[in-house]
């Protein structure tokens, strides 16, 4: 396996990331549109994903953000 494979960023389809954040896929939405969730790229025509690493940290600053109040 190369270097450049086992740094290949790990990408999330829409019923993942509703299953991860607990998010409604109109919640989710919501979120991008307002800048308060990570945007989806594009993966053709009319398919999108995340990349685990940004939903992953922001999933961690929920929790801090949780924890702090």
């Amino acid at each position: 396996m190369t270097a450049q494979a086992q740094t290949a960023p790990t990408i999330l389809r829409r019923k993942q990331v509703e299953a991860r954040t607990g998010l409604a896929r109109s919640t989710i939405y919501q979120h991008v549109r307002a800048g308060t969730f990570p945007a989806p790229i594009s993966l053709g025509a009319k398919s999108v994903g995340w990349i685990e690493a940004e939903v992953n940290a922001w999933l961690e600053a929920r929790i801090d953000d949780s924890r702090k109040a």
